[in-house]
């Protein structure tokens, strides 16, 4: 297997040779590193000059966004899967060998992941943990949508496709979209192929402090779910996976209701519940309208919150809690 890694590259000048120099220590040694600065004013292109090994290629392009950069460094990619890795993260020694052992249980998967862990220091390498490929568990999704909603099984930077399916795809990453662009691909190829998932991590994402701000919640719904939501009713989404994906929407507005409550908006939270009335009958959607009718905005934002951090996930692109 040739896996070409790619690595979208903004402004990230502290962590990017941790990155890059994780993908080089792989013990299944990658086909190519791809780093696709886009558009950097800091110093990350002379940080990656300074890596003086042939398989690591430098893209440059004018700033266009993160999808823009993974489908620039996607065009350019020769190996014959395409890995993806934040240029703040960091692979596991034996990231790529665990990819590999997806593969070959299940060969027909198109999509690879492993489960990922989280790094809090701020420069550097995690610590280490031990992660054999020889004894973890390789599991066959068939539909995504209704795996990701028990918990996420992998995320940007632990998952490969299979570049021909890629190439198929015509669009793959959404430019100009900056909230679920990511998992607008995955379902899309999803859709057309299993997924094989390592149930171990081999990938540890950085918690910046940025990333761990209060991020305001959108008052519409992102326009991944939008499109989820025609595609199912267009028949463009596979007879079988329609009903999940339209729970998987219902679902997710949810979320979005009850963080928008949270946020003080409680007009944006009932148009929420309003899109998702096809899930009314759930006892979450009657309870969040409860919550959005009588409860304060800070004892619902207090509430989300103790609940996100019980399950320790991230919504809505996470599970849905």
């Amino acid at each position: 297997m040739k896996f070409s890694v790619v690595i979208p590259l903004y402004n990230k000048a502290r962590y990017v040779h941790c990155a890059i120099r994780s993908v080089l220590a792989q013990t299944l040694a990658p086909h190519e590193v791809i780093v696709v600065d886009d558009g950097s004013t800091d110093a990350s292109v002379d940080v990656v000059r300074t890596l003086a090994d042939p398989r690591v290629r430098l893209v440059r392009q004018p700033n266009s966004g993160v999808s823009a950069a993974r489908n620039r460094g996607i065009a350019e990619a020769t190996g014959d899967w395409i890995a993806f890795l934040d240029a703040d993260d960091w692979y596991h020694p034996e990231m790529l060998a665990a990819l590999r052992q997806a593969h070959q249980a299940c060969p027909e998967a198109g999509l690879l992941g492993t489960q990922t862990r989280n790094m809090s220091n701020v420069l550097g390498d995690p610590e280490p943990w031990s992660a054999s490929e020889s004894f973890v568990e390789v599991e066959v999704v068939d539909d995504l949508r209704q795996r990701w909603m028990r918990t996420a099984p992998f995320n940007s930077s632990s998952v490969a496709i299979r570049a021909s399916l890629l190439r198929e795809m015509g669009t793959c990453f959404i430019e100009g979209e900056s909230h679920g662009e990511d998992l607008d691909l995955w379902f899309r190829v999803a859709d057309r192929t299993p997924a094989a998932v390592v149930n171990a991590p081999f990938a540890a994402i950085r918690l910046l402090p940025d990333s761990l701000s209060r991020r305001t919640p959108p008052a519409t719904p992102p326009e991944y779910l939008r499109r989820m939501r025609a595609a199912a009713y267009s028949g463009e989404i596979p007879r079988e996976r329609r009903r999940s994906a339209l729970w998987f929407v219902g679902q997710q507005e949810v979320t979005m209701a009850r963080e928008t409550l949270g946020a003080g908006n409680r007009m944006a939270a009932l148009r929420f519940l309003w899109d998702a009335r096809h899930v009314a009958l759930t006892r979450r959607w009657q309870l969040t309208l409860l919550m959005t009718l009588l409860m304060p905005s800070h004892v619902a934002d207090s509430w989300q919150r103790w609940r996100l951090r019980s399950a320790e996930v991230f919504s809505p692109e996470g599970p849905t809690q």
